[in-house]
Order: structure tokens, then C-alpha cells, then sequence
């Protein structure tokens, strides 16, 4: 077996990787991470420079690794910008680093893969004396891995990584049969105000159009991308996917998208679109030109869970942020990073900082659990 890297998804077989990675999760799924590389939106002068690691036995793909070589930290959702300043603060270049993950997408799932036929604790064991060894030749400082499965929490063949613990805001399908059978679960003040603001979306004469990715025409595409764009456009920052990443997916893998177009008298006003998973939806963009009452809830949520609920789908992954959901019946539930920094003096602090960011960080998912509508809590963890 051979560990290596490789500088474009293009080369590797597409059938091959997604043999490995499988569909059910649409975004290490091939065709997404080419339409990244293929529309600009990684790769160049981006920072997110694709050093994508495979595991080959002669020309035969065994396992597959995301991975970016990063001149900085944004686009990630784990926030590690104080860590770059403590190694700056001390001269030491925390830049370039390594960063297993899916860009610009905080959506928990697996990120090392292996042939089902395989021991992954061999796997594991060569991809990080992998890491360790290659981060000396490339001058490398540290390697993150963002958002993995919990199941992945431990055997990384004597890597010393430590685990960083966040919240976000998820739903669950529990048989419901339909809306109002979920809605039932909640107590009383709670569904009405979500009947409240269904009717207010109903009564500002604004309807939805829901279509799968391969069913968006070129002009609703554009629609959309201007949507997405204003969303950060109003932040004052730049969008960091363009249109010809939303399009060749479309073309690729349209029937694992989701869009949801708001209509009011006869022009478009907002627009969601997820990804579909096996079991899950995944929320991701959103954007509208002006403010109508409960419009963001009704596209990114409600239009979502009618989805789930209609295709049997058991998971509403909204992403990150958003204690508004709690209220809405999304559950806080925990997720992970791992962090490896090559220099062990610098190791020490951070774990600590960790280990008293944790106790925070469970503080909170259990007082937002409080929170949840529900007649009877019943958080998923």
C-alpha cells in the first residue's frame, strides 16, 4: 500500500471514488469536489490548495481523504484564528496548514474512507505516520479535520490529536406521518406560533416552487445565485462560491439538490437550496432581495421538513449557527474537529484551552436543550 498525495480530484476515476465514498453523502461525492476545483472555487489563489490524500495498492484505489493546503482559516466554521496569532505571537508560522474537510461546508460526515473489504485501523495508521512525516517535508504546521462522524473519534495510529466539541441545531424525523402529526408533539404555544407563521407567509400572497437541482432552468439559477450572493454582499464580504460551481452540479448531480423558490406576484423574492442525502436534508444557502415576515423560516425550514417528512428522510441538517431553530424543533446536538499541531510546545496550551472551551460548550447545549418545544424533551445527543 502507498500513501499520497494528489494535487486534483481529476486524478482519480470518478466510479472509483465514489465506490469508496459512496452517495449518501453528497459532498464528498466526486462530482461535488470537481465542481469546486473546476469552477475556481478552490484551488489558485484561494487558499484552499486540493492535496487530496489517497491510499493506492498499484493502480487500485483503496481510500480517499479530503484535504486542503490552507494559507488561512476562512471558510471553515471552526474558528482557529486565535491559535494563528498565539504562533505568530511566539514567531512561528502556524500557515500553511492542513485541513481535512469539505469546503465551506460545516456538514457533519465521513471524511476518511476505505474499501468496505479493508481493516480501516491499517488505514488509519498509515494515513497518519502519513501526516506526521510528511508535514516535516512540506512544512507543514498542524492538521485539522472538521466536521467528522462521531464514530471517528479515537484510533489514529499514535497521532496526538485533540478534540474540539461545537453545537449545532438538527432535526429528527420520529415517524411523524405528516407536518401536523410533528406539530402535535409540541406544546401549545409553541405550534401556534409555527401555524402562526406559515399563515402570515400565506397571507403576504407568497408561494413556493420545489425542484430538484436538475430540474432549475439557467435563468433560475441565476435567480438564485444573485440571492446567495447578496446574503453575504449584506455582510459586507464576498460570496465564496460562484455560479459555475451551482451549475455544474446541476448538471451532475442535480438530483441531490433541492431548490425552493419563493414567488410573490409572479417575480421571484427568495430562494433555499439544500442537498439530499440517504437519510438527511442538508439546509446550506439562502437569500432574498427584501424582508418579508417569516419568509427565511418558511423556505429554509418549513419547506424543508415538508421534504423530509413527505420522502421519509430522517434528518433535517440545517448547518451552523441558529438558536432561532430551537423553537422550530431543531435539536442541539454536538459536533467535532480534530487538531494535530506538529509542535508540541504549542500542543499544551491549546488542549487546555479545549478542555475549559468543552465545559462551556456543554453548559450551553444543555441549556439550550431547555429550550426545545417539545411536550416531552427528547434530545438526540
Amino acid at each position: 500500500m502507498q500513501v499520497k498525495l494528489i494535487a486534483s480530484i481529476t486524478e482519480t476515476d470518478c466510479t472509483d471514488w465514489n465506490s469508496i465514498a459512496g452517495i449518501g453523502y453528497p459532498f464528498l461525492c466526486h462530482e461535488f469536489l470537481s465542481a469546486l476545483e473546476e469552477s475556481g472555487c478552490v484551488g489558485g489563489n484561494t487558499g484552499w490548495l486540493p492535496q487530496y490524500m489517497v491510499v493506492m495498492e498499484g493502480e487500485v484505489l483503496l481510500a480517499i481523504m479530503p484535504m486542503y493546503r490552507k494559507g488561512h482559516s476562512a471558510g471553515e466554521y471552526v474558528f482557529d484564528h486565535a491559535w494563528a496569532n498565539f504562533y505568530h505571537q511566539n514567531g512561528v508560522a502556524y500557515y500553511p496548514k492542513w485541513l481535512t474537510a469539505i469546503p465551506f461546508t460545516p456538514c457533519q460526515g465521513p471524511r476518511l474512507a476505505c474499501r468496505a473489504d479493508l481493516d480501516s485501523s491499517v488505514i488509519k495508521s498509515l494515513v497518519f505516520a502519513f501526516i506526521s512525516e510528511q508535514a516535516e517535508i512540506e512544512g507543514i504546521s498542524s492538521w485539522h479535520c472538521l466536521f467528522p462522524p462521531p464514530d471517528q473519534l479515537d484510533g489514529f495510529g499514535g497521532l496526538a490529536v485533540n478534540v474540539r466539541e461545537g453545537v449545532q441545531f438538527q432535526w429528527f424525523n420520529r415517524g411523524y406521518r405528516d407536518f401536523d402529526d410533528f406539530l402535535d408533539t409540541m406544546n401549545a404555544s409553541k405550534r401556534k406560533m409555527v401555524k402562526r407563521e406559515r399563515r402570515k407567509i400565506d397571507g403576504q400572497g407568497i408561494s413556493f416552487n420545489v425542484l430538484a437541482g436538475d430540474q432549475v432552468s439557467d435563468q433560475q439559477w441565476q435567480v438564485f445565485y444573485h440571492f446567495y450572493a447578496l446574503t453575504y454582499l449584506k455582510k459586507g464580504s464576498k460570496p465564496y462560491l460562484n455560479l459555475a460551481f451551482f451549475t455544474a452540479c446541476a448538471q451532475t448531480m442535480g438530483e441531490q439538490m433541492l431548490m425552493v423558490l419563493a414567488i410573490k406576484e409572479g417575480r421571484y423574492v427568495g430562494a433555499a437550496l439544500s442537498w439530499v442525502g440517504n437519510d438527511t436534508l442538508y439546509g446550506r444557502y439562502w437569500g432574498c432581495y427584501e424582508e418579508y415576515n417569516f419568509l427565511h423560516f418558511e423556505a429554509c425550514y418549513y419547506q424543508g421538513l415538508d421534504y423530509c417528512l413527505a420522502k421519509g428522510l430522517q434528518r433535517f441538517d440545517s448547518g451552523a449557527q441558529g438558536e432561532h431553530k430551537i423553537a422550530r424543533g431543531f435539536e442541539p446536538v454536538s459536533t467535532y474537529s480534530f487538531h494535530w499541531l506538529k509542535d508540541r510546545r504549542f500542543a499544551a496550551p491549546i488542549a487546555d484551552f479545549l478542555t475549559r472551551e468543552q465545559a462551556g460548550i456543554r453548559q450551553y447545549k444543555n441549556h439550550a436543550a431547555q429550550y426545545l418545544p417539545f411536550k416531552t424533551i427528547t434530545n438526540k445527543g
